[in-house]
């Protein structure tokens, strides 16, 4: 099977995601028959590129790494934007990973349903047009038969949706309780170990790169309620939206929080939950909580994250994913595109 493919963002996780299509080519050719090939390349920062000849990776890598723009390596007539990037690539799944929009998904919201509507995959790490999205989205890859697949949009590349999709059919998931949000875990988890105030822990984690210039989608947690509301729309039947989440961050968390916790036994975390309630809707929420020491997800430090599933065959059946980087994501999106190989989209059409 030969695949064109392009990538819409191409950041930490889009190039993160070209190392690994280099890395991976002859397992793709070998064990799944797929000769890739990357056929163009849509930056916010660094411009736009298509050949449909096929695109040096490496090359794009080096030019973006050396701060050069990506019109050097673009065969045709200029291409202005992201939107015009698209209709002139001739990609049949178009990878992206653009930063997420909190207040509407756009424009990735936009492109992926043009995308779909044109029948073309789409394998996107992107919250936002999850968040705000999803059903529309699915419902158009259905009916246009192909693929529409987000695994890395939670826990970067664990394959925690997959799980609850096929690991567990024929189970009734009751709830869904995690810690989502690395960089809080890292700043709660710091604010504990070096006893630093909550700004002390927000510029550690800024400078490790860990957190954004302004990091209010995760310490206001925004980002815990995209994730558990995909997790609960996609999982659980429900069709949250971010306004239906309870949410509190760490905003107003100080280390004599931390401490006082300590003392007693307990440890703060950033916790999301999911719940299904007597009349069968879903509540969901996001909140500092103070956890017991014997609790597992006390134990998770740093930059990992968990997820319990609570169902009526498994009543608690927990993954841990230590120390993500923009490999596992780009990984996440990788087995999207496998998936799609696979023919996997076929059977979420007959769903």
């Amino acid at each position: 099977m030969h695949l064109n493919v392009a990538l819409v963002g191409f950041g930490n996780v889009g190039r993160a995601l070209a190392e690994l299509l280099l890395v991976k080519q002859d397992l793709l050719r070998d064990e799944h028959h797929a000769i890739v090939r990357v056929v163009g390349i849509s930056t916010n920062r660094h411009g736009h590129a298509i050949d449909p000849a096929g695109i040096s990776l490496r090359t794009a890598l080096d030019a973006v790494r050396f701060g050069s723009r990506l019109d050097g390596i673009h065969e045709g007539r200029p291409v202005q934007d992201t939107s015009s990037f698209l209709e002139r690539c001739p990609a049949s799944l178009v990878f992206e990973s653009l930063p997420t929009n909190p207040i509407d998904g756009q424009p990735a919201l936009d492109y992926i349903r043009s995308l779909l509507q044109r029948g073309i995959h789409v394998v996107t790490a992107n919250k936002g047009p999850m968040a705000f999205g999803y059903h529309e989205l699915k419902a158009l890859a259905a009916d246009q038969e192909v693929g529409f697949f987000f695994e890395s949009t939670v826990m970067d590349g664990a394959p925690v949706l997959s799980i609850g999709r096929e690991g567990l059919v024929g189970a009734d998931i009751s709830e869904v309780r995690a810690i989502f949000n690395s960089t809080t875990n890292y700043i709660l988890t710091q604010m504990e170990y070096e006893n630093l105030g909550l700004e002390e822990a927000i510029k550690e984690a800024q400078e490790l790169g860990l957190a954004e210039a302004d990091p209010s989608l995760d310490v206001d947690g925004w980002d815990s309620v995209f994730k558990i509301i995909i997790m609960a729309n996609v999982l659980m039947g429900t069709d949250l939206r971010p306004e239906d989440v309870t949410r509190e961050g760490i905003r107003n968390i100080t280390l004599e929080d931390i401490l006082e916790a300590r003392a007693a036994g307990q440890r703060i975390k950033l916790v999301c939950e999911a719940t299904r309630q007597p009349d069968g809707s879903i509540a969901a929420a996001v909140g500092p909580r103070r956890l017991l020491l014997s609790d597992p997800f006390a134990s998770v430090m740093g930059t990992s994250s968990v997820i319990d599933y609570c169902t009526d065959v498994l009543p608690q059946l927990t993954v841990i994913e230590n120390s993500p980087s923009p490999t596992t994501t780009a990984y996440g999106m990788l087995m999207d595109m496998l998936n799609v190989v696979r023919g996997r989209y076929r059977f979420e059409v007959s769903e």
